[in-house]
């Protein structure tokens, strides 16, 4: 019962993030949601390795953290040198 919760209120945040994606009014708005997506993955793949006892997924864990940290890092340059 617990996790259909969880999941359900991260669905929701993420579908409020792809709002804020598609409709935000800077660009940096896009940047910070798209940050709040991989930020909300990492965490329901952490979840989900506890519920199914798998170290695997901790592991994709880091990598895609790892992955959506230098994402940000690429978008901060490039609308550092269009600003």
């Amino acid at each position: 019962m617990i996790n259909v919760l969880f999941f359900s209120l991260v669905g929701l945040g993420i579908l409020f993030s792809i709002y804020r994606l598609i409709k935000g009014p800077t660009q940096f708005d896009r940047v910070v949601s798209l940050d709040v997506i991989n930020v909300s993955i990492i965490g329901v793949l952490v979840v989900i390795a506890l519920i199914v006892k798998s170290e695997f997924f901790i592991d994709v864990a880091i990598v895609y953290s790892i992955l959506g940290f230098l994402e940000t890092i690429v978008f901060a340059k490039f609308l550092e040198v269009k600003s």
